[in-house]
């Protein structure tokens, strides 16, 4: 049976010999581009075209395309189609002037699997049309349809090509020349090339290639897996207490990378069936690097499952009014037995087609369900929800983690499944608690009272984490309170010694904490420019820093309010982090200039809310704060004990 696709579905392949045919209205190149597991591909050389049509796994003839998944290299995860209408005035000019573009996927034996029609198309000059992705150890098919106005340069640059200056001209795609195109469909040189098309700044942004991790006595193995910033300021690296934690490394300097060793193989299931979920299955160096891509690819899966499963529903919908309005558009068969007839047979189609979407919606979810199970619990302390035994073994690390959860998110269609949020470390934007939403999706508060002690109690709960998880002395906490409201939420972190002083207070506070949280930044900022971080004064402390503000802007004057933005621009490419817990409405008093100030900051909430959008097809995820269950002690346990370790370091 023929499975037709929408934009988004995905479908399971049950063969490795795949022959993907491609019809369009008029002649089109026809291209594959081999990703690694990130999803980007790693240089012109993985992209098969008529001018270089074969490689392991894959060939282009014509309009087809022939993959042998058994033949791909290991190193292959994901297999992209590519169409491109050619340059000039020789053909259409855009998809929106042709038919729309037709992909059969056959087996070996040229049975059919299944089809996807690319509708929606007009100014696009290329697309991605299909994927074939690995899963799990097995391959999948899943509609994409992704055009691009700009044409194959934005496409390209989608793909993790952009940074090859070896894509210009014929030396990219010589394909292109059958097609009468003397500059390769208008791919130039990086340095010409526009700096990017313009994209929505979601809040999420999906993984990027993740360096080694080193197993020695640094944290890192290359520097550039201390990523720099715009102005090309190093980050800093802490190590052990008391020694120099600047990264002083020559940046161009690599370490040798070996392969990473093969992930767990998933569990043979019985015929039909889905492979059993192994966690960690995804590719990395390290077991944490590979739940962290897992989870990712959860994210991915999940977000694309019910974009499918919502297209097909509203696709019945607008068919079925389609069909209702034509019977209604004609006198002779808007009554009658035969009216009533027709109109119970659109209904019953439309209810069929729901019914198909929900049963694939239900079969892709019950199976991320039984693989966001397994992860769950093999999940590090870092990665983990409070409730989870990893918290019960705790013990103070000597290596940063890959990445840290800020909480959960789930979609309407299923809000028993959530997804872990994920974010890297070092943190490369400051965080925003939100006191100021008087409702939010999934709950009833309204109390302004109730929701600032509960953002309080959750900024308290992250700034935990950030302890728990950094090595011992590597990093430091300042808190500014102002009117001293902040008091009981903040008594774990006094307990266990975490912040050096007591919360600053009024102006005087506010103004003295600032000047020295600027300092730093300055004074680390020069050495890391001058390559002397050895001459750094003594009582610069180069560890990571995080600063938690409540009850913004209560304290703060002008010049108090030039030096917080400071540190949101200038800290964290030198340690310096920021968490605001406010309510921007509080802030109105400032005007606008404090815009481009909250824009910078990731806003999450104390209650849930469905403010936070996926990169892939831009739904609406309803966030959830990460906190301790009701009743649990396990916070101040974990903070006593990253007290004893500081003590016993001496800090």
């Amino acid at each position: 049976m023929t499975a037709e696709l929408v934009r988004g579905q995905n479908h399971p392949l049950t063969t490795s010999r795949l022959e993907i045919r491609v019809s369009v209205g008029d002649p089109v190149l026809v291209a594959a581009a081999l990703a690694g597991p990130d999803g980007r591909v790693p240089g012109p050389g993985h992209v098969v075209h008529p001018g270089a049509p074969h490689m392991p796994g894959v060939a282009v003839a014509g309009q087809g395309i022939a993959v042998e998944t058994d033949a791909l290299p290991e190193t292959v995860h994901r297999v992209s189609v590519l169409l491109a209408l050619p340059p000039g005035g020789g053909g259409p000019g855009r998809f929106g002037a042709t038919a729309a573009p037709f992909l059969a996927l056959a087996d070996g034996t040229g049975e059919e699997i299944a089809g996807f029609t690319v509708t929606g198309l007009d100014a696009e000059t290329a697309l991605v049309a299909l994927e074939l992705y690995r899963r799990q150890g097995a391959w999948r098919v899943r509609a994409v349809g992704q055009g691009y106005a700009d044409g194959l340069p934005a496409l390209f640059r989608d793909l993790g090509l952009d940074g090859h200056t070896a894509l210009d001209g014929r030396a990219a795609l010589g394909g292109f020349d059958a097609l009468g195109s003397d500059a390769a469909a208008g791919l130039v040189p990086e340095s010409e090339a526009a700096a990017g098309s313009p994209a929505a700044d979601f809040v999420l942004a999906p993984p990027q290639p993740s360096p080694r991790r080193s197993g020695g006595g640094g944290r890192h193995a290359a520097p550039e897996e201390r990523p720099e910033d715009r102005t090309g300021r190093q980050a800093l690296a802490p190590v052990g207490p008391g020694e120099a934690r600047v990264d002083y490394r020559h940046p161009g300097r690599h370490a040798a990378l070996q392969p990473p060793p093969p992930p767990p193989a998933a569990s043979p299931a019985g015929d039909g069936a889905p492979p059993e979920p192994v966690a960690g299955d995804a590719s990395g160096w390290t077991l944490e690097e590979r739940l962290y891509n897992q989870v990712w690819g959860m994210f991915e899966d999940l977000a694309r499952s019910v974009a499918a499963y919502r297209s097909a529903v509203g696709f019945a919908g607008s068919r079925l009014e389609r069909e209702l309005d034509a019977q209604l558009a004609d006198p002779a068969t808007r009554v009658g037995p035969a009216a009533d007839a027709a109109r119970a047979a659109a209904r019953t189609k439309h209810d069929g087609l729901v019914d198909r979407a929900r049963a694939v919606l239900d079969r892709d979810v019950a199976q991320l369900t039984a693989e966001a199970d397994v992860v769950e619990h093999a999940l590090p302390p870092a990665f983990a929800r409070w409730d989870s035994p990893a918290w019960h073994g705790y013990q103070a690390p000597l290596e940063t983690p890959l990445a840290l959860r800020l909480g959960d998110l789930h979609l309407p269609e299923r809000r028993g499944l959530r997804i872990p949020m994920l974010v890297r470390l070092p943190l490369e934007r400051g965080l925003w608690v939100d006191c100021g939403r008087a409702t939010g999706s999934g709950t009833d508060r309204a109390d302004p009272a109730e929701l600032r002690r509960l953002a309080m109690d959750c900024a308290v709960a992250h700034a935990a984490r950030l302890l728990a998880v950094h090595p011992v002395g590597d990093y430091g906490v300042h808190v500014i309170d102002p009117a001293g409201s902040a008091g009981a939420a903040l008594a774990p972190l006094l307990e266990c010694g975490a912040l050096g002083r007591p919360p600053a207070a009024g102006a005087q506070g506010v103004a003295a904490v600032l000047t020295e949280l600027t300092r730093r930044v300055d004074l680390v900022q020069m050495a890391v420019r001058s390559g002397a971080a050895d001459a750094l004064p003594p009582d610069v402390d180069t560890a990571e820093q995080l600063l938690i503000v409540n009850d913004f802007p209560h304290g703060f004057d002008d010049r108090a309010v030039n030096r917080l933005r400071y540190l949101a621009d200038e800290g964290p490419s030198v340690g310096v982090h920021l968490m605001m817990v406010a309510d921007r409405e509080d802030a109105r008093g400032f005007g606008p200039l404090l815009d481009p100030f909250w824009r910078s900051l990731l806003r999450i909430t104390p209650v849930p809310d469905d403010h936070l959008a996926d990169p892939w097809v831009h739904h609406a995820w309803t966030y959830e704060p990460s906190l301790a269950p009701a009743g649990s002690d396990v916070v101040r346990r974990v903070l006593w004990q990253v007290g004893q370790a500081r003590r016993a370091y001496g800090l």
